[in-house]
């Protein structure tokens, strides 16, 4: 493989970016000289500017062209996607990586018009657009498997292929002013990251209140609730009747909310982005899964996942439960307090 223009198309979803985040570093150990681009949403895309591996990050405006189909506007959709086409095509890619393996992805990758383009598990129509398929292999017990198998079958450097986020200049600035607004330093409070996307990931909002009040008792950290503008109902019903607590839910922005979790005392949270994000700035973590098929390797000695192994779970997004989520809802509140307990007594210092 002598390609120097690499092209990685990995347009969401968060975890799914954090998981993938070590690839351009072993790309980057393998060919020093490459130029690596990454394709993205706007917003996620933010996650990936201050990779001092990545030289070029593309905004795919999947939002805009959407809006212009649904309102009829095809002649001003076919000139920015043929605008868009040229531009990507400009910039002469030797290898697209399809990461997403969905028809999107590989319409994309193909547009580039690079000539070698590998999709990972591709499906969906989008393995004929492919020169090279790759399956979803690896060892699934390990964070980011799949995306290193795939590094390994490029020839690449893989090394510990741990996920790494950096955090810019102007995040960490709007941080810092955060933290002292809310009377709190570095490693002085616990990240909670209760929120995610499917209700048989989430742990229950009783559990939430059970852990919170204990838990700057035993630890010492004041606990933080992180989340987005959906999550605001919801944050504020767990932070109820709280003293000290402090919530953030919809506050932040993704770079913002990078930062809080790499400055975290400890990071409690769910099977979703910011959760993985623990593991990226080895924070000390303590994951909590479910229906989704968990990584019960983290790679991080100070990272710790809690999952019952039920015979129904995962069950990922088909449960059978009628609702009932016992994967989730059997993990107690002094199981997770006694986990980050231990954790931060024999890892007090990040990875």
């Amino acid at each position: 493989m002598t390609a120097q223009r690499f092209l990685i198309v990995r347009t969401s979803a968060i975890g799914d970016v954090v998981f993938a985040s070590a690839l351009p570093a072993a790309l980057r150990r393998t060919y020093p000289d490459a130029h690596i681009a990454w394709m993205v949403e706007p917003g996620i895309h933010e996650l990936l500017l201050a990779d001092p591996d990545i030289d070029e990050v593309i905004v795919w405006p999947k939002a805009d062209w959407k809006k212009l189909w649904q309102s009829g506007q095809y002649q001003e959709l076919a000139r920015q996607f043929l605008a868009f086409r040229s531009a990507l095509r400009a910039r002469r890619f030797d290898v697209a990586l399809d990461l997403q393996g969905l028809f999107k992805s590989g319409l994309l990758a193909w547009l580039s018009g690079a000539r070698r383009r590998v999709g990972l598990g591709s499906k969906e129509g989008s393995q004929w657009l492919m020169t090279e398929k790759l399956p979803r292999a690896g060892d699934k017990r390990r964070l980011g498997s799949e995306y290193r198998f795939l590094a390994e079958q490029l020839g690449l450097e893989v090394g510990d292929f741990l996920p790494r986020l950096h955090v810019g200049q102007q995040a960490q600035e709007r941080v810092a002013s955060l933290l002292e607004q809310h009377g709190l330093g570095k490693g002085r409070y616990a990240v909670l990251a209760p929120f995610t996307t499917r209700p048989q990931k989430h742990w229950f909002e009783d559990n939430w209140r059970a852990l919170i009040s204990r838990l700057q008792a035993s630890t010492g950290l004041v606990p933080v609730i992180l989340g987005g503008p959906a999550d605001v109902e919801a944050a504020q019903r767990i932070a109820a009747g709280a003293p000290g607590i402090v919530n953030l839910a919809g506050q932040t922005r993704l770079p913002e909310a990078a930062a809080l979790v790499s400055q975290a005392g400890l990071l409690i949270g769910v099977d979703t982005g910011l959760t993985h994000m623990g593991a990226a700035f080895a924070t000390p973590t303590v994951a909590l899964f479910g229906s989704t098929c968990p990584y019960l390797e983290t790679g991080r000695a100070n990272a710790r996942v809690i999952w019952l192994g039920l015979e129904c779970s995962p069950c990922r997004r088909h449960p059978t439960c009628g609702g009932a989520f016992q994967c989730l809802r059997e993990i107690t509140a002094e199981r997770v307090l006694e986990t980050a307990t231990q954790l931060l007594s024999t890892n007090a210092i990040k990875a």
